[in-house]
């Protein structure tokens, strides 16, 4: 019995590295999608530097660097991911290859997480890369809890995986995915705590802004670092973020569309 377990689940394996591996030949073809994942986290930090400088830091017990670092990972979280992910399943969906897929032996969970996972490796190891530059540039030092950094990390690149395989089922072209992307790269980039921390908005907005789908992830990347999150604070932004993803990911999988929208 444990032999058979073990044989299905090294199937299963194999399967979603093939997937895994031809999705990302096709995620190196696609040049607009590589430099808007790759470039774009790496320089808005940088362009929102100024802005931040403005901001009175220092009452809320945060840095430039704890501002900044968190930013940079919730880039990576919105373009690296999220909106990389959303043309990948669009596009794969019009072109009839996750059609063609359904007909072997993937299921549908093992076909949408094969197609995430070169986006999930690329934005776990961008995501880390900057925390590592975030520290040695801005003299950050070493985080304060990287249990909840890393669960922040991790939390993150699910819902935005989740996330993109929602917005793709309501997306019609490839060509419209960048539109139809917006409105949670906006949302999150002004209400998540990437562009402004959520300490620094009025109380009722932080509030209501603390409950959208990357903000618990941003609260525990930047808490680890500061250590300012106390047990309370940690478990319910924890669980948030338990929350959201597991609603995108049912949601991701109940209206998820397979055949192409005309």
């Amino acid at each position: 019995m444990s032999g058979t377990a073990v044989s299905i689940g090294n199937g299963a394996a194999r399967r979603l590295g093939t997937l895994a591996r031809a999705e990302l030949i096709l995620l190196g073809r696609n040049k607009g999608v590589v430099f808007t994942a790759l470039v774009v986290p790496l320089t808005l930090p940088v362009t929102a530097r100024q802005a931040i400088e403005r901001l009175e830091l220092e009452k809320l017990g945060l840095s430039v660097g704890t501002v900044m670092l968190p930013a940079a990972v919730g880039f990576t979280f919105l373009f690296a991911v999220y909106a990389s992910l959303v043309n990948a399943y669009v596009a794969r969906r019009e072109e009839l290859v996750l059609k063609r897929l359904r007909t072997g032996e993937l299921s549908d969970p093992e076909i949408l997480t094969g197609t995430a996972l070169p986006a999930l490796a690329l934005g776990l190891a961008q995501a880390l890369l900057l925390c590592a530059g975030c520290t040695a540039l801005l003299h950050l030092g070493p985080p304060k809890a990287p249990h909840l950094t890393l669960l922040g990390l991790l939390a993150g690149l699910v819902t935005s995986a989740a996330l993109a395989a929602l917005t793709a089922s309501f997306t019609r072209s490839a060509e419209s995915a960048q539109v139809t992307a917006l409105p949670v790269v906006f949302a999150s980039m002004l209400g998540s705590g990437i562009m402004f921390p959520t300490e620094a908005m009025p109380g009722r907005l932080a509030h209501v802004c603390e409950l959208l789908p990357l903000s618990p992830a941003i609260r525990l990347v930047r808490g680890g670092w500061t250590g300012h999150l106390s047990a309370y604070e940690a478990l319910g932004a924890a669980a948030t973020a338990l929350a959201w993803a597991v609603v995108a990911v049912f949601a991701a999988r109940r209206w998820f569309r397979w055949e192409p929208r005309r």
